[in-house]
């Protein structure tokens, strides 16, 4: 009797146009969607995008402009692209080029090669689900001429991505789970850190294993901390990675290679993957610091350290060609098994390839003209100028930071960014409470209101409980960059000034 109510009540329904339900409900997806948080694209930026908007129909607000400092994303910041890269680009996309000398020779040679490696000489064409076969050699070739003479590298463990972010991912996936008999993988993951890895580990049902760089060791990976981590999580997971991310973000520490050591001792001991996150490894501005690869290091310490699995990232977002829209990437997976590349190949080839103009760009960027090539002299020029104006506001925002009363910022050794600590007051934090909001997430929100100025609060990245930070890109022009921190202080004595 029942059914024959509710047939009676769908039929209804479609004879008068109305769907009898919806198929996507928050109650139906993964619940690990709806968990997941991803802050660099989260509230504030929503926020940023309405004001935006505001500002474009006229609506008055106390800034002329939003600054957007929340992403690392050079070129929206005005970083110029770098020429070669852009000439191989329009080159290999548009052939007629290829016979055209206002191109320089070097750049017609590399496209000309490049596309002879692709089915019908066509970037539309699908290229191999590695990537094009040329540019995987230009990535081993790259690896072994960083990492000297420890290093050798077959192109057939060079696997080309749509950015870093996509090929961690997959990664992360292989242990994807929804069974609840099942202990779940295990991800060791520095607090902060880059909220890709907590969102991924969240969406897939791993579970994070939360380990906390040294603040006061300017932001320092601590051996006994990784061991603290790891020994509470036994219980209720199978630890499998350990994610390094070096130069770090959200913190622009740079790793000493003693500490490097250090730590592939103890993932050997605790029979770890390592995933190297090494998307910043050209970006390098302090004197004292050097960046050593995790594969270097491993293959010098020797045996039984060298046989060890790693599996490494680049991007072609970072760095200082800075083209995260095209989305070029790749991973070097050292010592891993046949059969589990043969895997990763098979998930990639579900999505038929990296997307091929991403691939190009890398190729610009892991093989460069060298001395002699037409286009050499102006590619390192805007190279080297483009990272010599990121060491300066590296250096001019550490600095500027530090002269805010209340404020501590660690030297920003390398990457995009800066991760400063900030006091707030009592009645402040409780009143952001009352807004459902954590102290500086409510700071972060009120700025952008006051100033027009867009950071990302340290909650979205992990902090110490009882601490309050943010994080700010490097990247604005240095006068904007100066207006930032000026608009900080200004606010921030507000704010104590109300509150205190």
């Amino acid at each position: 009797m029942r059914r024959n109510m509710v047939l009676m009540i769908i039929s209804g329904s479609y004879a008068r146009g109305i769907s009898p339900y919806k198929v996507l409900t928050m109650d139906s997806i993964n619940e690990n969607i709806v968990k997941m948080k991803y802050a660099v694209r989260g509230p504030l930026l929503q926020k940023s995008s309405k004001i935006i908007a505001d500002l474009a129909k006229g609506v008055k607000k106390p800034f002329k402009e939003v600054i957007m400092t929340n992403l690392g994303n050079p070129q929206a910041m005005g970083q110029p692209p770098i020429t070669f890269i852009r000439q191989m680009v329009a080159t290999t996309l548009y052939k007629d080029l290829l016979n055209d000398e206002c191109i320089p020779c070097d750049v017609r040679k590399r496209a000309n090669e490049i596309l002879h490696d692709t089915l019908g000489e066509s970037l539309g064409s699908y290229t191999h689900s590695q990537g094009i076969q040329v540019i995987r050699q230009h990535v081993a070739n790259y690896i072994m001429k960083r990492d000297g003479e420890c290093s050798t590298v077959d192109p057939e463990d060079i696997f080309l991505s749509d950015g870093a972010s996509s090929m961690i991912k997959t990664i992360l996936s292989l242990y994807a789970t929804e069974d609840e008999c099942e202990m779940p993988t295990g991800c060791l993951l520095s607090v902060p850190q880059y909220p890709l890895y907590s969102a991924s580990t969240t969406a897939y049902g791993l579970r994070k294993i939360d380990y906390y760089l040294d603040e006061s060791e300017n932001w320092g990976l601590s051996i006994a901390e990784l061991k603290r981590a790891i020994n509470e999580a036994k219980d209720d997971c199978i630890p499998r990675f350990l994610v390094i991310i070096n130069p770090g973000n959200p913190t622009g520490q740079v790793l000493t290679k003693e500490n490097i050591e250090d730590t592939i001792k103890f993932a050997y001991e605790e029979k770890l993957l390592i995933l190297a996150d090494e998307v910043y490894q050209d970006n390098i501005y302090d004197e004292d610091s050097e960046f050593h690869s995790i594969k270097k290091v491993m293959v010098e310490m020797g045996e039984p350290y060298s046989n060890m699995e790693l599996i490494s990232f680049n991007s072609a977002s970072k760095g200082y060609a800075g083209e995260c829209g095209f989305r070029g990437g790749y991973a070097e997976f050292f010592n891993i098994d046949k059969n589990i590349k043969d895997m990763i190949i098979k998930m990639v080839s579900v999505m038929l390839c990296p997307n091929a103009v991403g691939q190009i760009i890398l190729d610009g960027i892991i093989c460069p003209p060298i001395k002699g090539d037409l286009s050499y002299r102006l590619y390192m020029e805007e190279k080297e100028e483009i990272l010599d104006n990121l060491a300066t506001k590296a250096e001019k925002i550490t600095e500027m930071l530090n002269d805010i009363d209340g404020i501590e910022c660690n030297t920003v050794q390398g990457a995009l960014y800066a991760f400063p600590k900030i006091k707030l007051p009592k009645k402040f934090i409780k009143e952001a409470r009352k807004n459902k909001r954590a102290g500086d997430e409510e700071f972060c929100m009120q700025f952008l209101d006051a100033k027009g100025v867009t950071v990302i609060p340290g909650t979205g990245f992990g902090q110490v409980h009882g601490t309050y930070h943010f994080r700010t890109t490097i990247l604005p022009p240095l006068k904007k960059l100066e207006y930032v921190v000026s608009a900080l202080d200004d606010f921030y004595e507000k704010i104590k000034k109300k509150y205190n």
